[in-house]
């Protein structure tokens, strides 16, 4: 599979998966979790649903630049969803507290994801149209 569809397919995938753990804790989990643990699940699944997004527009990007960056990009898009909002989810629903240990990276993850796209704007040249 190319990386623009293989992108579009995961954006599409955690975007599916986001809408389903929105209405799981809107529904659900607001009455079994406490006020402060649902802000921490609803943190979750607003950064998936983000990065859902970005990778299906990588999905495209892809298909218009060239260069490693924006593969790169999605790549880390993906590591820091499934760091970030992995462990915050583990952190709520099984209540492991250790989880919430690895938060940082896959925020880092994410951050480093946005940095490698803002170099696709900056310094990848346009693939010639087909």
């Amino acid at each position: 599979m190319s990386a623009d569809r293989l992108f579009l397919f995961l954006g599409a995938l955690f975007g599916a998966l986001g809408v389903a753990a929105g209405a799981l804790g809107a529904h659900a989990l607001r009455t079994v979790l406490a006020p402060d643990k649902l802000a921490v699940f609803e943190t979750a699944v607003r950064y998936q649903m983000y990065h859902a997004i970005a990778l299906c527009v990588l999905g495209w990007v892809i298909g218009r630049f060239e260069g490693r960056a924006a593969p790169w990009a999605g790549a880390l898009f993906v590591l820091g969803t499934l760091l970030f909002s992995g462990s915050l989810y583990l952190y709520v629903l099984a209540d492991l507290r250790a989880a919430a240990m690895i938060t940082p990276f896959g925020g880092a993850s994410l951050i480093a994801g946005w940095a490698c796209l803002a170099w696709v704007a900056l310094a990848a040249q346009r693939r010639p149209p087909h």
